[in-house]
C-alpha cells in the first residue's frame, strides 16, 4: 500500500474547506430542510389535533370532571373528585415534562447536523 503524498501514515487527508460562496451553500445547510410530517418543527394535520387533545382535551376533561364530582357530590366525593383532578394535572405535567425531554433531543440533533455541515464546509450554517 502506498501512502498519499502528504501523509506518512497512509490516512486520508481532511477534506479541503468549501470555496463557494455562502449564498451557494444556503440551500444545503442541515438546519433548513423540513421534515415531510412537520411545518417548522410542529405537526400538521390529523397529527396535531391528536396531540393537542393528548396534550391539552384530555388533561382538561379530567380536571373539570373531578371538579364536578367536588362540587356535586358529599364529603366521600370531595376526597374522590380532588384525587381526579390530581391525576388531570399530572396528565398536564407529565406532558410537559416529556415535550421538555424531546426539545432537547432535537436541540442535540440540530447541533450535530450544525457540526457536520461545519466540517465539510469550514464555516457554520446560517
Amino acid at each position: 500500500m502506498s501512502a498519499s503524498a502528504g501523509d506518512p501514515h497512509g490516512r486520508p487527508s481532511p477534506p479541503a474547506p468549501s470555496t463557494s460562496s455562502p449564498e451557494a451553500d444556503a440551500v444545503a445547510s442541515p438546519l433548513e430542510a423540513p421534515d415531510a410530517e412537520t411545518r417548522r418543527g410542529r405537526p400538521v394535520g390529523a397529527r396535531a389535533w391528536l396531540l393537542a387533545g393528548l396534550r391539552y382535551a384530555l388533561p382538561t376533561a379530567v380536571t373539570i370532571g373531578g371538579l364536578v364530582i367536588m362540587a356535586l357530590g358529599g364529603e366521600n366525593n370531595l376526597e374522590g373528585g380532588a384525587g381526579v383532578v390530581s391525576a388531570g394535572l399530572a396528565i398536564y405535567f407529565v406532558n410537559w415534562l416529556f415535550r421538555i425531554g424531546v426539545e432537547g433531543d432535537l436541540e442535540r440533533e440540530r447541533e450535530d447536523a450544525a457540526r457536520k455541515y461545519f466540517d465539510q464546509h469550514g464555516r457554520w450554517p446560517s
